[in-house]
């Protein structure tokens, strides 16, 4: 398993089990097995990639029309 190390500061945005088990806990009242975090991690990587292009766009664009 390749373990990289990032710093915090270098992480524009980021979710951790942690983060996914507190959802989990305050959206349907418990935390998720083992299996349903796998699932989930497919869920975010896909959802997240599905069209993380126009997200960039729209971001920069903003960006150049504001300067």
């Amino acid at each position: 398993m390749n373990t990289e190390i990032i710093k915090k500061d270098d992480l524009l945005f980021y979710i951790t089990k942690e983060t996914m088990q507190s959802e989990a806990q305050e959206k349907i009242g418990r935390t998720l097995t083992d299996e349903e975090l796998h699932v989930t991690r497919k869920g975010l990587e896909s959802g997240l990639m599905t069209d993380i292009d126009t997200v960039f766009n729209t971001i920069l664009f903003e960006e150049i029309q504001k300067n």
